[in-house]
């Protein structure tokens, strides 16, 4: 999995690692220079991190601590770099930066997605390729599992688990509706009833004559 273009000893890279269920924080031995390198070029469907923790989503019990962990990269949601890693100069690809909500459930992620040159956005879109796609300049939370918004430099996202949308913008789905006119308009209790005593009421049909208090109903004399 090693890059060896980039020479000199392996890093220490710390990642975070999101998953369907949990947060696992470790380190990984690399000479690769960018977290999607990384993760893209790994040579099995797994990596072993070292000195990891890993803690259940809205769990309020103990984190597990373990020396080595094999994670599978198919669970994975995204991954957090804790610093920036910038690739070689000469062996950059120039894109166009835009911004981007990614739905990856139970997470949303807001930044900037990086997409090829002289395309409009549709077919930029369908160029974008890779098990793992960068963001830039993240933001990412969950208010289902209760993960509060946090910011990162840069976030690997798993292409296969998430939906991309650009541009984006919040809209209000009763937008052009008059709420208050629909509520004067729904019927109340017992609306469509009737009312006996009135003739002219809806639904009222005939009017039944006035029960004479005097005369019980069983020897009221007919009429």
């Amino acid at each position: 999995m090693f890059d060896l273009l980039t020479g000199g000893e392996p890093a220490v890279v710390p990642l975070t690692l999101y998953t369907d269920s949990f947060v696992i924080k470790g380190q990984i031995r690399t000479r690769q220079s960018r977290i999607t390198d990384i993760l893209n070029q790994a040579d099995e469907e797994f990596l072993v991190l070292s000195d990891v923790v890993i803690d259940d989503y809205g769990s309020r019990n103990l984190a597990t601590r373990s020396e080595f962990a094999q994670v599978n990269l198919g669970a994975v949601l995204f991954v957090v770099a804790a610093t920036s890693m910038e690739p070689r100069p000469d062996l950059r690809t120039p894109k166009v930066p835009e911004q981007a909500l990614i739905s990856i459930p139970p997470f949303q992620v807001v930044g900037r997605i990086h997409l090829l040159p002289e395309r409009d956005l549709r077919e930029a879109l369908a160029d974008l390729t890779g098990r793992f796609v960068p963001v830039t300049d993240a933001t990412y939370w969950s208010d289902s599992v209760g993960e509060a918004r946090q910011s990162a430099p840069m976030v690997a996202i798993n292409h296969q688990r998430a939906q991309i949308l650009a541009p984006h913008r919040e809209v209000d789905p009763w937008a052009g509706l008059d709420r208050a006119a629909g509520a004067a308009e729904a019927p109340g209790p017992g609306a469509g009833q009737g009312d006996w005593s009135d003739p002219a009421s809806p639904g009222g049909g005939e009017s039944r004559p006035p029960v004479d208090p005097a005369w019980p109903e069983v020897d009221r004399p007919p009429s």
